[in-house]
């Protein structure tokens, strides 16, 4: 007897992802595409417009990418599972139910109601429900509130027979992981499978990631432009390979998908989600194959007894200037300039009775402003100053972007312009994070095709999972392992993305950074060097909490969780990197000193995917002695 193998295939990684993905994954053999929309942030843009049209609600582009494709997909019984419901699923359903009748084609529309709780938000406020870190309670107003689901209606939703099954908010592994509970008949109690199913979807859920994008060695992807989606063949066991359409661009490769199994995890041993408490801390990769990695290793335990909720709320407005500026010391042209529109804005507030801005933010982008003080580039002869500004009142704005404008008139010779004209007002949004109990929330429903709702039974567990983290702290040994005999002349100071790579993320306003060793041995002396205290000062400039550190074993990896290190996080922080997705690339330029040994090894293995870059740390290594 063959074995069963589900090929579910990771076409949309985001709002705004390429829609060359469909046709790319439909040339290969799948039996799914999951297409994944949602984030804090889309949740907020999909309740505004809905709020103005009742029709709206949910990202058009997932209508727009699939409706060509929907004859091939009836025809060849591909299903389809989507959080692309957003705000408003039913909507959705009607949409893609619609296009798929102009085009004479029949399909078994499902939907997923159950994640909105705007209906609750008296209850809710009434017991008295904190915010999850800063115990602040519920806004007065809030423009969503949905709790994240999980994979037990998408389940129920292809088991009565549904093609398409359209979700609101759920967690975003849900959609591989409903699919595979479908396939293979996994139990809710079978927690290692519900692990390792969570596991395939997180690793499909950005799309291409997983795949080389955002890769830490980005030299060695090849065919951006053509870059290949992931499909992940996935075993009854739980194990599974990732593997890409042939043809395509990008990278398969070990250090490539370690990166994506811990972006945006915070403890890798304890990933709470709502089926299962997944524990991808053992979790191993294997190269079987040019473009396949064989993942094994997940194990789980019982999920806790709550949903995570996500909640957005409008908290003021925001403007956001940039202005171009060329010549000597333009960095501190680019600061006065800031400062005086600041200060004029508020000399004529005052004069107008208004109250002061609620923040003002200035970066300086060509002098390395996310760095502060260990800026290298504050000679720059070409800058863009960004200058962002909070008020409670629109109007307030308005003013002070009408004063932008004369800054070519009034402040530093080789003001170049505006970038993208005046500056225009728009909601500051906010993400306000708790939990609730799941048996204090109605059962999620699912409805498919025209059939009416029915009620989904979720397990209720009793209190939170055991929780398995793996935290160390440097053993006090020597920066370099005791089995090394190597002399201080032996010694070399590089970078450690000489000995390891990394990817960043966003946990709300905290980021996480996972660092993966180049080899298995090098774990000992980076548990040493890469202490949580020396992550904090290296982020010192922005991270205002407690540094983790977690380890993650099988990856040979460490995963530092950074808190309150993103101001306010991703919608509502004024960086330009309000997700944290540089601090990977910041942390590999720490400098540590290693024997030359290593160095010589590494840059001697021809076909690592680090070659350039440690022949280029060795090359410079060398220079700088000569001088």
């Amino acid at each position: 007897m063959t074995e069963k193998i589900v090929r579910i295939a990771g076409a949309s990684g985001a709002w705004g992802d390429s829609p060359m993905s469909i046709p790319q994954l439909l040339g290969a053999p799948v039996d799914y595409l999951v297409m994944d929309y949602l984030a804090e942030v889309t949740m907020s843009l999909l309740a505004r417009a809905k709020r103005k049209n009742a029709e709206a609600g949910f990202p058009p582009d997932f209508v727009a990418y699939l409706t060509p494709h929907l004859k091939t997909i009836a025809e060849r019984g591909i299903r389809v599972v989507t959080n692309a419901g957003g705000i408003n699923p039913q909507a959705c359903k009607k949409t893609i139910e619609d296009a798929a009748r102009e085009l004479g084609v029949s399909l078994r529309v499902a939907v997923v109601l159950g994640d909105d709780l705007m209906p609750s938000l008296d209850t809710l406020r009434a017991a008295g429900i904190r915010e999850a870190l800063s115990k602040a309670p519920l806004p007065s107003q809030l423009l969503s509130a949905n709790a994240y689901l999980g994979a037990l209606p998408i389940a129920a939703a292809l088991e009565q027979g549904a093609d398409i099954v359209i979700t609101g908010r759920c967690v975003d592994s849900a959609l591989a992981l409903g699919a595979l509970i479908h396939e293979f008949g996994w139990q809710s109690d079978d927690y290692d499978r519900l692990a390792a199913g969570s596991l395939v979807g997180h690793l499909l859920e950005c799309g291409p990631q997983v795949t080389g994008g955002l890769f830490t060695d980005w030299e060695s992807v090849p065919d951006w432009h053509n870059i290949g989606y992931p499909i992940a063949h996935c075993h009854a066991d739980g194990t599974f390979i990732v593997t890409k359409p042939e043809g395509t661009g990008g990278l398969l490769s070990v250090p490539s998908v370690a990166e994506q199994v811990l972006y945006e995890i915070g403890d890798p041993a304890a990933y709470l989600l709502p089926d299962v408490t997944a524990d991808f801390s053992g979790v191993e990769l294997e190269q079987v194959g040019a473009q396949e990695v064989r993942v094994s290793g997940a194990r789980g335990r019982a999920p806790t007894s709550k949903y995570k909720v996500s909640a957005t709320f409008q908290d003021g407005w925001r403007a956001i200037a940039l202005i171009a500026i060329v010549g000597t010391n333009a960095a501190g042209k680019a600061e006065r300039t800031a400062h005086a529109l600041i200060e004029r804005a508020r000399m004529l507030f005052r004069e107008q009775d208004w109250a002061d801005f609620s923040a003002t933010h200035v970066e300086v982008l060509g002098a390395e402003a996310s760095y502060g003080s260990e800026s290298r580039a504050r000679d720059a002869r070409e800058v863009v100053l960004r200058l962002v500004v909070d008020h409670k009142d629109p109007r307030a704005l308005d003013l002070f972007a009408r004063q932008v404008g004369a800054v070519g008139l009034s402040f530093a010779q080789g003001t170049a312009g505006l970038i993208g004209g005046r500056p225009k007002a728009a909601p500051l949004v906010r993400l306000f994070t708790f939990f609730v109990d799941k048996a204090s929330l109605q059962a999620p429903t699912i409805a498919v095709g025209g059939d009416a709702f029915r009620p989904v039974r979720i397990p209720l567990n009793d209190g939170a999972s055991v929780h398995a983290s793996v935290r160390t702290e440097p053993t006090p040994t020597a920066e370099i392992p005791p089995t090394s005999q190597s002399s201080p002349q032996e010694l070399e100071e590089v970078e450690l993305h000489v000995l390891a790579h990394a990817r960043s993320g966003d946990k709300g306003n905290s980021s996480n950074i996972a660092i993966f060793c180049r080899k298995p041995e090098y774990m000992p002396f980076l548990r040493n060097v890469l202490t949580p205290k020396r992550i904090s000062d290296h982020f010192a400039a922005v991270v205002d909490g407690p540094v983790e550190r977690f380890e993650a074993p099988g990856l040979s990896a460490f995963n530092f969780l950074l808190q309150n290190a993103l101001a306010g996080g991703g919608m509502a922080s004024p960086r330009i990197d309000p997700q944290g997705k540089a601090y990977g690339q910041r942390a590999l330029e720490l400098r540590v000193s290693v024997p030359k040994a290593w160095l010589t090894e590494l840059a001697g293995q021809r076909h690592d995917p680090v070659e350039s870059t440690v022949n280029h740390a060795v090359n410079h290594a060398s220079s700088a002695q000569k001088q």
